[in-house]
Order: structure tokens, then C-alpha cells, then sequence
């Protein structure tokens, strides 16, 4: 994700990282050098021009079909977010929950460790990346990391190995069956909001919306000249380069946000998200005893 600060205008003017420039600069200029073509050929060959009551008609429902794709892409977008702050709060909560009754055992360490790792289990799912639960692998049983690495579903898994040390405490004697099931609340949550995460992935827009919108932008995009050149000669160059890179550039930005689990310039951050989990949970476990000053 690109980081901004939205009271600065002029300083991102000139930024491609995330404009969706670099996405959408081949159709534009295939749409300018289209434009060019056609006023050429009004001007030295044959009269081309048409009215422009359709393009006018048609830009309107246009603009509205655009204005609902980014709308609905942003609320995949939003709802991957809020997705994701869930299982943010949901870590904490169980590792705040757990350690009255693990305290210093070891299995406290051991629910942290695994817990830390499912965001990067789930980050690496979702991206379709090789399979890895985070870098501290190495304080878990190396048994058990593999066949959670081998597992069909890797952050399914994880949370089965969250749930297996809340079950081992349970056993021990460290608290009741009533307190594991409060606490195993949370990884079932966790697990809700991975399957939310995979419903916006696996679920992309209805591909019959997607086509229509796509070929309705190319005739508009390329029938523009023959509407504009009776006006505006050689302008209807500029004029088309304009309407070309607003409508495929909207159309864009939906694209790109409509699946926010990815490594695009304005994806997620996950990456972060994952390190701010771990550096949050690894700070709650309990270090070594401080030693007190001798004035104490």
C-alpha cells in the first residue's frame, strides 16, 4: 500500500507508483493514436463526423456503471480491512485471555508463537505464496511446523495447533473445560474472518458485468472521435486522451481493489499488519525476572 498524506496535492502529482498510469498507458494510446487517425482522415480524406447525441446519452450511463464498479470494488476493499482488524483484536484477545491461567508455562509460549503465525499463514494463502507461517518457526516443534506446512489448508491448521495447546492446558489441570471453550472462542473467530477473507478472494465481480462494462468502454472510447472531430478538429485528440485516461483509469483503480489480499501498489498491507501482530503478541510474553537496583 502507498502511504500519503491526503492534505499534500501537488507532492504525489507526479507519482506513478499506484496511479494506475502504468496499468492503463497502453490503451490510452492506442485510443490517441486512434483519435489521430480518424481527424486525419476527416480532414483530408472523407467527412467522418457524427452527432454527438449518442456519445452524450451514452457517457451518462457510462459514468454510472463506472461509479458502482468502484463502489463495490472499494466495499470488497473495506470489508477485506475490517476483516483483518478483526484478527488483529482477536490474537491479543486470546493471548490476553490465555495468560492468567498459562502464565509462565510453557505452553503460554508456545499459544504465542502459533498464534503469531497464523496472520502469515492466512497472508501467504491468500496470495496464492509458498507456504510459510513466519519468522520464528524455529521456537516451535519442527515436527509439527511441517505437518502444518504440509496440511491442505496451512492457516486451518495453524488455528488446529492453537486449539490443540488450549486443549493440553485444559488437560493439565490449568483451568477448567468451560474456560477452553471461552478461550478457544477467539481461534474460532480468527477462522471466521479467514473464510471471509477467502470469500472476497474466490469471489470475484460477475464476469457478465465485467465484459459488458470493458466492451462498452472500447466502442465509447473509440467511436469519441467521430463525434468530436466536426467540433474540435485536431483538439479531438487531446479530448479523447482525457476521456480515455479518466474512464480506464476508474476502471482500473475498481480492478485492482476489488481483491485487496494481493502485493499490488494499493493493496492491504499485510506484510505490516503480520509484523505488528507478532511484535504485539511476542511482547506479552513474559521475560526474564529484573534485577533490582540495590537501593530497591
Amino acid at each position: 500500500m502507498v502511504e500519503y498524506d491526503p492534505h499534500r496535492w501537488w507532492s504525489y502529482f507526479h507519482y506513478l507508483r499506484g496511479s494506475m498510469v502504468k496499468e492503463i498507458v497502453g490503451r490510452v494510446m492506442v485510443c490517441v493514436v486512434w483519435s489521430a487517425a480518424v481527424v486525419g482522415f476527416h480532414l483530408h480524406v472523407h467527412d467522418v463526423g457524427s452527432p454527438p447525441t449518442v456519445h452524450t446519452l451514452a457517457g451518462i450511463s457510462l459514468s454510472l456503471l463506472l461509479v458502482f464498479r468502484t463502489n463495490a470494488s472499494y466495499d470488497r476493499f473495506w470489508e477485506g480491512r475490517k476483516l483483518w482488524g478483526g484478527i488483529v483484536n482477536e490474537t491479543r484477545n486470546l493471548i490476553r485471555a490465555a495468560e492468567p491461567f498459562l502464565g509462565r508455562t510453557p505452553h503460554q509460549a508456545t499459544l504465542v508463537y502459533w498464534t503469531a503465525a497464523f496472520p502469515f499463514a492466512t497472508a501467504a494463502w491468500l496470495r496464492g505464496q509458498q507456504r510459510h507461517l513466519g519468522p520464528h518457526t524455529d521456537t516451535l516443534p519442527s515436527g509439527e511446523v511441517t505437518d502444518a506446512l504440509k496440511a491442505q489448508h496451512v492457516p486451518l491448521a495453524v488455528a488446529r495447533r492453537m486449539t490443540g495447546v488450549l486443549d493440553e492446558g485444559r488437560r493439565q489441570g490449568l483451568y477448567p473445560e468451560y474456560v477452553q471453550m471461552q478461550l478457544d472462542q477467539n481461534v474460532q473467530l480468527l477462522v471466521d474472518y479467514l473464510g471471509g477473507c477467502e470469500r472476497i478472494h474466490r469471489t470475484p465481480m460477475p464476469f457478465a458485468y465485467m465484459v459488458h462494462l470493458r466492451r462498452a468502454l472500447i466502442l465509447y472510447c473509440f467511436t469519441l472521435p467521430f463525434a468530436l472531430v466536426e467540433t474540435f478538429g485536431w483538439v479531438t485528440v487531446v479530448a479523447t486522451f482525457v476521456v480515455a485516461y479518466v474512464f480506464f483509469g476508474i476502471e482500473e483503480i475498481g480492478v485492482e481493489i476489488e481483491d485487496p489480499f494481493g502485493t499490488d501498489d494499493n493493496d492491504l498491507p499485510l506484510d505490516t499488519i503480520c509484523q505488528n501482530i507478532q511484535n504485539n503478541l511476542l511482547a506479552l510474553l513474559p521475560g526474564p525476572p529484573s534485577r533490582e537496583s540495590p537501593g530497591a
